[in-house]
């Protein structure tokens, strides 16, 4: 039988602490993607290009995003920060809910970024898809994603700069704001555009190192699957939205596999990190409940969704592939890794120095690479700072509005002291079993961290 040291050398994979000078590093950053809607994960709906892509690389297992919607989530990964920090913790909206909620228009220019960090190393950059960290709806004087340290975008309604629109009233006031060059094409074609566009990017930058965003729109709702792979989805007619949530995944991990063959075809992939992420747990409108429908997308039997901090709403899908770096096949059940690693960890994992801002992740680009490490400090999250946030449309997977992980525990409560829960997440991720009246002491310990935290974040000034 193989020691480790023997099995990473037989992989391919690097033992050396050193990293490997100016790695590409392609970020692929799904929309309202479930715990286990990859096939690798559980699902029935297959995946073959995601599965390949962990099977040749490693597959996390307890991964997760700072933040249960899309706008923040996002925040975090840019900026390796907690997104309330940058007054963001809700999804960006028209100016009157922004400021109703407390909340900026848009990420500040000047907050920490990975993209502006890679590009002044001598990277070229570009972001293709879904932005939503500023600019839409009525927001027309938000920073241009380039203005973050992209050489060049392509987004859609929930940016400014070059974007590609489909049909809807969200992209009429796009559309309105103007600053960039605007098309239409079917929402069903979008991701194949983006695509396109970082297959077009990566062989104009084949010689040089490069930083890519792919951040496609799916499998956010409302869907505009293809007629035939509708088709293909017969056997789910049953909940339509289920067979036109498993059409637009389908599509979304072919396009997927187009841009994956493309950075091979090129011999890239010893000298390309590709990083697959889902944004947060999937859909939870209350209007499927009331149709009869159980919401599409799987949360693989954890509890809570989308807009929710139990574990169905903030455990993602992670998946590393560094050909000859990173170890084929290999599965962490161990570490617990959270979007605002990214930063330090790629910084680390490129050689590039980090800038100094106060990183709420940690580097942990020992576990990217396929090695047994464990995270230092706690994560933390908050969200709904009122009753006009979105919640999920059952009530079960409603959670309280504080939630912190510490090691094997995980605590939730809301801000004001009430709705105390505690889960064993080594005994179960299910959270379904409240020992917060067995372990009173610990409970209680997590729960003042929590709350002294949120009470430390920032407010807007009135």
């Amino acid at each position: 039988m193989m020691n480790r040291r023997e099995f990473l050398a037989a992989s391919g994979a690097t033992l050396a602490a050193a990293p490997a000078r100016n790695p590409n590093i392609i970020l692929i950053l799904a929309d309202d993607l479930g715990y286990g809607d990859l096939s690798c994960y559980g699902s029935e709906i297959p995946t073959p290009n995601l599965d390949r892509l962990a099977s040749e690389g490693v597959r996390f297992t307890q991964a997760y995003v700072a933040s249960p919607i899309c706008s923040p989530s996002r925040v975090a990964i840019t900026t390796g920060q907690y997104p309330a920090r940058h007054l963001i913790f809700s999804f960006l909206d028209s100016r009157a809910r922004n400021r109703a909620l407390g909340m900026r228009d848009y990420l500040d220019p000047d907050a920490p970024s990975m993209a502006r960090v890679f590009q002044r190393a001598g990277y070229a950059t570009g972001h293709f898809g879904k932005w939503h960290m500023g600019g839409g709806r009525d927001v027309g004087d938000a920073p241009l994603p380039t203005d973050y340290g992209f050489d060049e975008s392509l987004t859609s309604f929930e940016g400014l700069g070059d974007r590609v629109l489909p049909p809807g009233n969200l992209s009429e006031m796009s559309a309105k704001l103007g600053r960039g060059n605007i098309s239409r094409r079917p929402q069903s074609e979008l991701t194949a555009i983006y695509v396109d566009r970082a297959i077009d990017f990566i062989k104009r930058n084949a010689n040089r190192p490069f930083f890519l965003n792919l951040w496609p729109n799916d499998v956010h709702d409302p869907f505009d699957p293809k007629p035939e792979l509708m088709e293909k989805y017969q056997r789910l007619s049953s909940n339509k939205y289920l067979q036109q949530f498993a059409a637009t995944l389908d599509e979304m991990d072919r396009q997927i596999g187009r841009l994956i063959n493309a950075v091979d075809t090129l011999g890239l992939a010893g000298r390309t990190i590709v990083v697959f992420m889902g944004d947060n747990g999937p859909t939870a409108w209350p209007r499927y409940y009331k149709e009869g429908f159980e919401p599409p997308g799987s949360t693989g039997g954890l509890r809570g969704r989308k807009w929710s901090l139990y574990e169905g709403g903030v455990r993602e899908p992670l998946i590393i592939r560094w050909r000859g770096r990173v170890p084929a096949g290999v599965v962490d059940r161990d570490t617990a890794v959270c979007s605002t690693d990214l930063f330090p960890s790629f910084c680390r994992l490129a050689g590039i120095e980090a800038p100094k801002v106060a990183f709420d992740g940690e580097d942990l680009s020992a576990a990217f690479l396929g090695r047994r490490q464990r995270r230092q400090g706690d994560l933390l999250w908050e969200y709904g700072r009122d009753a006009t946030y979105l919640r999920p449309g059952r009530e079960d997977d409603r959670s309280p509005n504080l939630a912190i992980r510490s090691g094997r525990w995980k605590a939730l409560v809301n801000d004001d002291g009430t709705g105390l829960e505690l889960y064993d997440l080594e005994a179960s991720a299910k959270e379904r079993e409240n020992l917060a009246a067995t372990h009173p002491g610990l409970a209680r310990k997590l729960s003042q961290r929590v709350i002294a935290w949120r009470k430390s974040l920032p407010v807007m000034e009135k």
